[in-house]
């Protein structure tokens, strides 16, 4: 989930940049009780230097530099910000080529909710540095981030899946927000096609994440367990994608492409949808959270008249789904100052922090008690209103299927692409999606 930069697609190009850092040489309680507690006894002389990589999309490098900035100036220390890969699947491949290498050039990175069991044998043990901070945090992300009984990482911010309208078209044509997916393509249509009869040529219904990447797990996901198709691999390991339902999905998301979604949406992002929709060309727009507070400042095309609301239940008894996302703050076990990262690490996700970021980037907390915030609710409404899509939110199989997620993953997205490129049918992408993950599981078990 991140300042917008251009995507680097070849690891090639990440080890051309990497390189060109190191040859310039680059590389709780409340927030003031953290830091009173962990910070280093010699980082008062400002001899420690860290480097964080702390997001790519938005305005998330910009926030990351203003409160690493607080920390340093409060501790004496200096932290360096590395820009990271747009795409969460190009940064797991830089991190693992990063840790496959055993540098110490990162010494802070955030990580995806889907990482840990992958990241596992990289990262610290967080429990001697964090004064039971753990404990104030929803305990279903402190579990996920529990491997093998120790804490690799800490919670900074916990993500949905949601439904952005334009509130101001569903009032100017009469037209409710849509309960399922079937009404909404019908409203989107509708509006569509209305719109450019009026003269808006470039206004799309329905915009979403659709190239080949983990954004497209995530959609494909939310699709498939509205349908009650399950979620690609159970719980208890077992493969459960060829189905009806899951196939009725894929199949549902395939008609939108070339009708209410620009083909191009096969080839875009979060910040691809974001910005169709940000410039008021279209109706509806699935994102995570991330993308209110971008639209609510005054440069917005859409400022004032956006509407956020659950993502749309499948067919005939379908449910809404939302994919949990949200990212993690860990400390690499290669860091040459593991404390003084941990001591980052607590600052970053304490409350004063978390709630800075809720109000000012709209980024859900993973702390309970800042979603009856008064402060927090005022600049982010949705919060409230929405506080049980992110607390039941439907999590990707990692957790079972460990450090092979990221091929089962793969495997996700690239069914779900064939289908929506019109290159296969649901029944078949189903099928061959379950004889794929077979083979990555390469036996009984995960």
């Amino acid at each position: 989930m991140m300042a917008k930069l251009a995507e680097w697609k070849q690891i090639g190009k990440w080890t051309m940049t990497v390189g060109a850092v190191l040859a310039l040489g680059a590389c709780g309680g409340n927030k003031g009780d953290a830091a009173k507690a962990d910070a280093p006894a010699d980082s008062k002389g400002g001899n420690v230097e860290l480097t964080i990589s702390c997001g790519s999309v938005g305005q998330d490098y910009e926030m990351c530099k203003k409160l690493t900035d607080a920390w340093a100036q409060k501790t004496g220390n200096k932290v360096k910000l590395f820009t990271a890969p747009n795409s969460s699947t190009d940064i797991l491949a830089l991190f693992r080529q990063q840790f496959g290498a055993g540098s110490s050039d990162l010494d802070v990175v955030m990580i995806d909710v889907v990482w840990p069991g992958i990241l596992k044998n990289h990262l610290v043990d967080l429990k001697q540095y964090s004064n039971g901070a753990e404990s104030k945090h929803f305990p279903a992300i402190i579990a996920n981030n529990t491997v093998d009984g120790k804490l690799i990482a800490m919670p900074w911010f916990t993500d949905g899946g949601l439904m952005y309208y334009r509130k101001d078209l569903l009032e100017k044509h009469n037209l409710p927000v849509p309960k399922t997916w079937a009404e909404m393509a019908e409203t989107a249509q509708k509006i569509q096609d209305a719109e450019r009869a009026a003269g808006n040529k470039d206004m799309q219904g329905f915009v979403f994440q659709g190239k080949a990447y983990e954004g497209l797990t995530c959609d494909s996901l939310e699709w498939v367990s509205s349908f009650g198709g399950g979620s690609f691999v159970e719980a208890d390991g077992k493969i459960s994608v060829n189905n009806p339902q899951a196939a009725a999905a894929f199949d549902t998301a395939a008609k939108w492409v070339g009708t209410i979604s620009p083909k191009s949406v096969l080839n875009g992002g979060e910040e691809e949808a974001r910005g169709i929709f940000q410039n008021g060309n279209a109706v509806f727009m699935r994102n995570w959270p991330y993308a209110w507070s971008l639209m609510q400042k005054d440069d917005s095309k859409v400022k004032d008249k956006v509407g956020v609301s659950p993502l749309p239940a499948g067919g005939e008894g379908g449910k809404s789904t939302a994919t949990l996302g949200g990212w993690q703050l860990a400390v690499s076990k290669y860091s040459k100052h593991p404390k003084e990262a941990a001591d980052l690490v607590m600052f970053l996700t304490s409350p004063e922090i978390q709630k800075q970021r809720a109000i000012e980037g709209s980024y859900n907390p993973t702390i309970p008690e800042l979603y009856k915030d008064a402060d927090v609710l005022k600049a982010t409404p949705f919060m409230g209103d929405l506080y049980d899509v992110f607390t039941s939110a439907v999590a990707r199989p990692s957790t079972v299927t460990g450090d092979k997620y990221n091929e089962v993953s793969a495997a996700i997205w690239n069914a779900t692409s064939s289908v929506l490129n019109g290159k296969s049918n649901g029944a078949d992408a189903a099928k061959k999606l379950e004889e794929d993950l077979t083979k990555i599981r390469r036996g009984d078990k995960w």
